[in-house]
């Protein structure tokens, strides 16, 4: 595995967080394994309602009625941060782990001023006089690229652009020089231009800081430009692993083939592009075996039937690119063919 030969910054294993409902339990995050090392991106991509957010919820402690992290661990800088205690956990975000939002216009808080809620962090967590405080929110300001600092330092989130209100989301996550930087969908809803701006920051703050991130979104394309390694996300499992050239050029799981396979490719032409068939299953009541099975071209196309009965380990097929698919199982007799596909 990438990075073996270091210690890892942060070491998930076995993590289930489920929601308890009314309807039943929600298995939203269902035993994930996940590492990432220092200074390194890794990609967490999914469709919508995967657990990809659910984990990095969960990473923060930050998952809230009726919602309950059940098992496993999360190893950080070698301590197991499911067991400190509130105060503790609150002194390791910020100072050593930062979260950037989804929708920061809702993030942030309306009453206050961008510098004020930069300033806040830094007056809460390093102790900085509310005078020294305001002065590094104005720099912090000028770091991520916004205009005029001094000015919108002043400015409430409502007087924000899109772009400029992710950009203050930044700055409060960088405030403290975390370790480790988590961005959930940071180009939601951003035109294209100011996409390419923020991932454009988040690059340089990475290769400035050596600030590892957890990079989490729905799009191939930025996971492509931006990662080191790359985890698929399905049902709440990680269903592939592998560095990005490895996984875009050749997938194994049916599920990664079908994400890659449904974006469009500039100079081919294609009458309609691939779609995955089905929906994904309800995190409620999931299917046996397989939790892709009931979607997979695969298993139709090799007329298995372990598919749908048990569920596959998560197994390293070639160093470094783990899959879990019966079709790579050490107990089938034949691997299929591996495809080939990229952006």
């Amino acid at each position: 595995m990438l990075g073996s030969q270091k210690v890892p910054l942060l070491d998930i294993k076995n993590l289930k967080t489920y929601f308890y409902t009314e309807d039943g339990i929600v298995r939203a995050v269902d035993g994930v394994d996940l590492r990432v090392y220092p200074g390194e991106i890794v990609g967490l991509v999914g469709e919508s309602g995967c657990g990809k957010s659910v984990t990095s919820l969960s990473i923060m402690r930050l998952i809230s009625t009726p919602g309950k992290i059940t098992d496993g661990e999360i190893w950080f800088n070698d301590k197991n941060i499911l067991g400190v205690s509130q105060s503790e956990m609150r002194d390791i975000r910020g100072n050593f782990i930062s979260m950037i939002f989804q929708q920061p216009q809702t993030s942030l808080n309306p009453i206050f001023s961008a510098g004020d809620q930069i300033a806040e962090v830094l007056q809460a967590h390093k102790f900085l006089e509310k005078k020294n405080a305001w002065s590094v929110a104005v720099e912090l300001l000028r770091l991520v690229g916004i205009p005029d600092p001094e000015r919108r330092a002043k400015s409430y989130p409502h007087e924000l652009s899109g772009g400029q209100a992710q950009r203050v989301m930044i700055a409060i996550a960088l405030a403290l020089s975390p370790q480790l930087l988590i961005a959930d969908e940071p180009t939601t809803a951003l035109d294209v231009t100011i996409q390419a701006q923020i991932l454009d920051l988040l690059r340089g703050l990475h290769e400035n800081l050596g600030t590892a991130i957890i990079l989490i979104t729905h799009d191939l394309g930025v996971i492509a430009e931006m990662a080191e390694r790359v985890a698929v996300m399905y049902a709440g499992k990680i269903v592939e692993q592998a560095v990005v050239e490895l996984l875009f050029n050749e997938p194994l799981h049916p599920y990664t083939r079908g994400l890659i396979g449904s974006i469009p490719v500039l100079g081919k032409i294609k009458d309609k592009l691939d779609v995955i068939p089905g929906l994904v299953p309800n995190l409620i009541n999931l299917p046996p075996g397989c939790r892709f099975a009931p979607r997979c071209r695969g298993r139709v196309d090799y007329g298995l039937k372990i598919c749908t009965a048990t569920e596959p380990d998560f197994i390293e097929v070639t160093p470094g690119h783990f899959v879990r698919c019966w079709l790579y199982q050490n107990t089938i007799d034949y691997q299929a063919p591996i495809g080939t596909s990229s952006l």
